[in-house]
């Protein structure tokens, strides 16, 4: 049995997590800003209240909260510390560093947090990845797009979740009267739980290909790719996941470890869990970014779900010090495939109505809005309703089944006022395909 400092949830209401630490009998701390943002939350609640203790640092000032946790230790010493969450990753390193406990350097972490700065590192390595430059004000950017050429991305040199990220397609994006070069900058961007947005960001070129996500864990520098996750996305301008389709590590994966294993090695990961995403464009395999964690959004689950154990506790295991065993029994060759629940429009949700199935192959099904919330067409990865994830031994077979199901689910929403015209009937959308 563990002890483990388990620092806030992913999403704010990602618990799976503290449910691998119940399950493997460990004992576990959890560390916020603000716990009664979890208190809210009864399911969530019912879960933290199993904890050793809660501790709480309002604004996460790191000074206090080294106090605290260095406090605890000495009462019950903790074995291994757990971040999941991208804006903690810095003050998580660091306070590693300070109890002893495996996890990156603080460096590392730095590195991390800046995209910018792991793109020069790459650079100087000679791994191949788009051309990049850094604006920190609306005339640098617009001199940086100019330089680079259409089509450019950008988006925060410390963003994580797909927020806030533009696409420059075409010439009309960059008239004065319609690009969005004029004003990114300042971004006031409020990331939560008292994180704000540094203003520095990364321009690329954007690059056309199949997005995949690749799925590490890694023991004092040795790495093992878990599998290989393809992307399905709205239509642009949306820069959501509609879904994915995640297949166990195989040899036909082999150029992608190999490349992936060369970006890790360069920003010097050596320790726990990386999402890293890549695009296979026609002139190869192109880094999108590095995510020093489990993979977001839920779809942790969906790795677990088609090497059928818990990828948390996995994580949990390494930060132990400890390689999980893996063997061909307790990972079957089949693929995992989730699809996302949305709005067609704008508007108050009122009800879900998900199909009444009897299926093994269904895994799990889950809603992540309530009646009374907002919801709107995708854009980013917080639009999404719901989720459904499917397990099957083909990926055509899955990929039907879950389209199936998110075909026969209603979202039933009023509209807002901006989407109603006059002479409109004031009944509620429902959304569902036939």
């Amino acid at each position: 049995m563990a002890h483990l400092l388990i620092i806030e949830l992913p999403g704010g209401n990602d618990t799976d997590m503290v449910q691998a630490a119940i399950a493997r009998g460990d004992d576990f701390t959890f560390l916020s800003a603000q716990l009664d943002h979890y208190r809210r939350q009864p399911q969530v609640q019912s879960l933290l209240d199993q904890a050793y203790t809660l501790i709480e640092v309002p604004g996460f000032d790191y000074p206090q909260v080294e106090r605290v946790v260095l406090e605890l230790h000495a009462r019950f010493p903790l074995d291994a510390l757990l971040c999941l969450l991208d804006i903690r990753l810095i003050e998580a390193a660091r306070l590693a560093q300070r109890l002893n406990l495996r996890h990156i350097s603080t460096a590392t972490a730095a590195l991390l947090r800046d995209k910018f700065k792991v793109r020069q590192r790459l650079a100087q390595r000679g791994i191949a990845q788009p051309q990049f430059a850094l604006a920190q004000s609306n005339d640098e950017l617009k001199q940086v797009v100019a330089r680079l050429g259409l089509p450019v991305l950008i988006k925060p040199s410390d963003g994580y979740g797909s927020q806030n990220i533009v696409v420059l397609r075409h010439e009309e994006d960059l008239d004065p009267w319609l690009t969005p070069l004029e004003d990114m900058l300042p971004s006031r961007k409020d990331y939560g739980l008292g994180a704000k947005a540094n203003d520095r960001l990364l321009v690329e070129r954007f690059l056309e290909g199949t997005v995949i996500g690749c799925d590490t864990l890694s023991v004092d520098g040795e790495h093992r790719l878990l599998g290989v996750n393809e992307k399905l996305f709205f239509e642009p301008p949306s820069f959501a996941i509609q879904g994915g389709c995640f297949r166990p590590n195989e040899p036909a994966f082999d150029s992608i470890q190999r490349y992936v294993f060369a970006c890790l090695d360069a920003v010097g990961f050596n320790w726990g869990a990386t999402h890293t995403e890549l695009i296979l464009t026609a002139e190869g395999l192109r880094l999108v970014e590095i995510n020093a964690r489990l993979v977001g959004a839920k779809i942790a689950r969906l790795v677990g779900y088609a090497l059928n154990r818990s990828i948390h506790s996995d994580l949990i295991t390494v930060h132990l010090g400890q390689q999980p065993v893996f063997s061909p029994t307790t990972a079957p060759d089949r693929v995992a495939v989730t699809r996302w629940i949305v709005a067609e429009h704008a508007g108050v949700l009122e009800r879900i109505e998900l199909p009444a199935w009897r299926d093994d192959r269904l895994r799990c099904v889950e809603v992540l809005k309530r009646p009374g919330d907002a919801v709107r067409a995708p854009f980013e990865n917080a639009d999404r309703i719901g989720y459904v994830m499917i397990c099957a031994p083909t990926r055509d077979e899955a990929e039907a089944l879950a389209e199936r199901f998110v075909a026969q689910t209603q979202v039933v929403y009023k509209p807002a006022a901006t989407d109603v015209r006059p002479g409109d009937p004031k009944v509620a959308f429902v959304s569902a395909r036939p």
